[in-house]
C-alpha cells in the first residue's frame, strides 16, 4: 500500500467496502471480520479465535479445507464460487459471489486467508450505463 491511514480510518473503510470478509490466520483461526450487524453469512463474536472449521457447514467443509490446504502448499492464491441464496425481507434467490484469498508476506510466505462474501445480483442486473452523477 503506497501512503498511511489511520487506524480509525482503515476501520471506516473495511465496513464501507461494498463486500464482507473474513480473516484468517495461518493456523485457520479465525481473527476478524466486518459488517457484522449485516453480514450474509452471521455469527456470533465467540467466534473470534475459533478454528474456521466451526464456523462452516459440514457439507463445504471438505471443500474449505482443501482450499486451505493448496493455499499453504503454495498451489492455489484463489479460489471463487457463487451460490444462490435468499435473502432480504421477501427471501428472494440472491446470486453471492464468495472468494477466498492466500495473504501472503513479500517472500510468498503463508499469512492467512481473506474470505469475501458479496451479493453480485445488484450487478448482474446492471444494463446500460450509468455516468458520474447521473
Amino acid at each position: 500500500m503506497i501512503g498511511k491511514i489511520s487506524e480509525k480510518e482503515l476501520e471506516a473503510v473495511l465496513e464501507t467496502i461494498p463486500l464482507e470478509f473474513s480473516i484468517l490466520d495461518k493456523n485457520d483461526k479465525v481473527l476478524a471480520w466486518n459488517k457484522h450487524e449485516t453480514r450474509i453469512f452471521k455469527r456470533p463474536a465467540a467466534a473470534v479465535g475459533r478454528d474456521v472449521r466451526k464456523c462452516h457447514p459440514p457439507k463445504s467443509l471438505s471443500k474449505v479445507e482443501q482450499i486451505l490446504s493448496e493455499m499453504k502448499q503454495g498451489k492455489r492464491d484463489m479460489a471463487q464460487f457463487y451460490i444462490d441464496l435468499p435473502l432480504g425481507k421477501n427471501q428472494e434467490k440472491n446470486k453471492v459471489m464468495i472468494q477466498y484469498f492466500a495473504l501472503r508476506d513479500k517472500n510468498k510466505n503463508y499469512l492467512g486467508c481473506l474470505e469475501a462474501s458479496q451479493n453480485i445480483t445488484p450487478i448482474q442486473n446492471i444494463k446500460g450505463e450509468k455516468r458520474l452523477l447521473d
